[in-house]
């Protein structure tokens, strides 16, 4: 079943699951489960093994609190406790844990330093990473090769501690994605805004730099808001790694960067630098970006899937 107009495979309707959490029904305890790829020890476990099917991860490796939320990133894992602490493991090597020791990686979770306020939300790029605070304050660390930070262009190429975007001070941010090269934020009035690596489109900024990036550079080493989501109150946003795909207030779906709109029907271009709204796609609640590809959940709970179906991404029932 598809819809028609826009060529979307519908999967399936969606109800509600546990897929990331497990849960002791005796001890009432609800804990992590991880699986895939056990390199530079992204799943926690204390080793480099990887495992084929979901294998827990229980409150004593976060110091016997809850946890809340899990953000996987390019080779490290962040996660957040019910408390508002950031734990951290796997691959460190541009400083993307956060953690004050030089250690190229780690196998078990660890706290992240420097993060005095209780955190909401956390996100992890391919190699940096992000926390909101509870008062709408974000800070940022890893990797800075492209501005993905939004720490300016005086910032180093990569930052092991967690540093408050200073230029975002007396906006609340209520939600950040983190990708590859770029960032996405939204504010707490539905603005959106982004930085770092802009070359496929991906920001949103019509291919132009701002004021305070380099002359003719599609990067932009600070948050600029994207003009042509003014207006839209954007309530959800993610990123993969050369696109973005953000959710409006009133359910529209806007999405742009590369091979974000060639396989949706509206033209041959590749690359679209600013937003396109998918209008044929049903009110939609949730986007989730993978690498080149994209799913949203509508308000009928159903989900959409479309972009490169390597290995079965789009979960169509083949490969192409």
């Amino acid at each position: 079943m598809a819809n028609s107009k826009l060529g979307i495979p519908l999967l399936r309707r969606l109800r509600e699951t546990g897929t990331r959490w497990m849960s002791s029904p005796a001890a009432g305890t609800r804990f992590a489960a991880l699986w895939g790829n056990g390199d530079y020890g992204r799943l926690g476990f204390g080793n480099l093994d990887s495992q084929s099917t979901p294998k827990p991860l229980f409150p004593s490796s976060f110091r016997d609190q809850t946890l809340k939320s899990i953000a996987c990133g390019g080779a490290h894992t962040l996660f957040l406790t019910e408390s508002g602490q950031v734990f951290a493991t796997g691959l460190n090597d541009f400083g993307q844990l956060g953690i004050s020791d030089s250690s190229s990686y780690v196998t078990e979770p660890v706290l992240v330093s420097g993060l005095e306020k209780e955190i909401v939300q956390i996100s992890a790029g391919y190699h940096h990473s992000g926390a909101i605070t509870v008062d709408g304050e974000l800070y940022v660390w890893g990797r800075n090769s492209n501005g993905q930070l939004g720490l300016g262009k005086k910032a180093g190429k990569s930052v092991c501690i967690p540093t408050k975007v200073e230029l975002l001070s007396g906006i609340s941010i209520k939600m950040v994605a983190l990708a590859s090269e770029h960032s996405v934020a939204v504010t707490d009035d539905g603005d959106a805004l982004s930085w770092g690596g802009g070359d496929s489109g991906q920001l949103g900024h019509s291919g132009e730099a701002g004021i305070l990036g380099f002359l003719k550079s599609k990067s932009e080493y600070v948050p600029r808001r994207i003009k042509k989501l003014e207006g839209c109150k954007v309530k959800k946003v993610s990123a993969g790694l050369l696109h973005t795909a953000c959710v409006g207030e009133n359910g529209s779906v806007f999405i742009f960067g590369e091979r974000a709109v060639s396989k949706l029907r509206f033209g041959d271009e590749k690359n679209a630098n600013t937003p396109s709204m998918l209008d044929m796609l049903p009110s939609s609640e949730e986007v989730a970006c993978g690498g080149y590809h994209t799913c949203v959940v509508t308000g009928a709970g159903e989900l959409y899937a479309w972009g490169s179906n390597e290995n079965g991404c789009l979960g169509i029932g083949y490969c192409r």
